[in-house]
């Protein structure tokens, strides 16, 4: 029987619970990555919070990338001590943290290039960034790195038939679509085999021409097979509004329910959970391996040790989304 407050381990990893920080956007780096006291100030009160692991907001891998403002990055080397110092705080709390690395979109200059214009050799520019961004984690002190496959961000587009119509070895059928997730993986594995690397990736894009569920099960068990030691089950339009406890939680864990039966890595989902009991009936009644929060750890950083001390069986967390339109993303019910 599993529990939520239990130790887990994965590859690489050691959790002192079921409960994993999902990347939550916060926006507030300078436009070179740069992060600062306000960062780590969120950092620290999730540590505190009693969480079993983070993943950080959306990090980019490339300096080029202007798909938002605020993002952290880790694309250049000097940018390592300020990561370190992250590490360093979160690491305290005896508590892992993995790196999300992203990329919003590709451009040449100031132009963002359509996934079918990339020529092959910027599809390798891509790989090429997101393994030195992996091995800046590593000696940054982060115990691994997410590849983000999801939210139609450039690689959930890029192995999405909606947007990929390539002619090339990276276009047409899943295999061809997928070749750039497998060769980041595997340039990942080679330089960092210490990291715990994980990906989170839509079990549908939900639009009509794009990924299915089908396509995604075969993919999540390919990356399996290849080598990958977590997979986050998401999909697109993610942050569904009037989530209530015990009623709808947990909207992506049937998909992820299935793929756990298929695969013998972690599945980790997110997607709505709010209540100690729905979170322990999935745990135990799949083989889902951990739950990741974003939402009510924006309401409530300690809702784990407020869990695990029987101070309250729900989430403050009404999902009215509003903390999307603050800056760094904070509940507006908060003192």
């Amino acid at each position: 029987m599993k529990k939520i407050f239990e130790p887990v381990e994965m590859k690489n990893l050691q959790l002192k619970n079921r409960l994993i920080r999902s990347a939550t956007w916060e926006g507030i780096a300078d436009s070179d990555g740069c992060i600062d006291e306000k960062t780590y100030k969120i950092y620290s009160e999730l540590a505190k919070g009693g969480v079993g692991a983070i993943i950080t907001g959306f990090t980019s891998v490339a300096i080029e990338d202007f798909y938002f403002g605020g993002m952290m990055r880790l694309s250049d080397d000097r940018l390592i001590p300020q990561y370190q110092k992250l590490t360093e705080i979160v690491h305290a709390e005896n508590c892992p943290i993995i790196s999300q690395l992203a990329l919003g979109a590709y451009y040449r200059k100031f132009d963002e290039i359509d996934t079918n214009e990339l020529e092959p050799a910027e599809v390798g520019v891509v790989i090429r960034k997101f393994i030195d961004a992996a091995k800046r984690a590593e000696a940054a002190g982060f115990d691994g790195v997410q590849i983000h496959a999801a939210h139609f961000f450039f690689l959930s587009k890029f192995i999405s038939p909606l947007f990929n119509q390539r002619g090339d070895n990276y276009g047409g059928n899943t295999e061809n679509r997928t070749r750039i997730l497998f060769e980041i993986l595997q340039g990942i594995k080679n330089n960092c085999p210490k990291l715990h690397v994980t990906i989170k990736i839509n079990c549908s894009d939900f639009a009509s021409g794009g990924l299915n569920e089908f396509e995604s099960f075969a993919i999540c068990k390919s990356l399996a097979t290849a080598g990958i030691d977590s997979i986050e089950v998401s999909g697109n339009g993610t942050s569904i509004r009037g989530i209530r406890a015990g009623v709808n939680e947990g909207y992506f864990s049937e998909f992820a329910a299935r793929l756990a039966n298929e695969i013998k890595i972690p599945v980790i989902c997110v997607g709505g959970w709010r209540s100690k009991n729905v979170m322990e009936k999935i745990l135990n009644e799949t083989k889902i391996a951990a739950l990741s929060l974003s939402r009510p750890l924006i309401c409530e950083p300690d809702f784990p040790k407020k869990l695990q001390r029987g101070e309250t069986e729900i989430s403050k967390c009404i999902s009215c989304n509003a903390c999307y339109s603050t800056p760094a993303h904070r509940c507006i019910f908060r003192k």
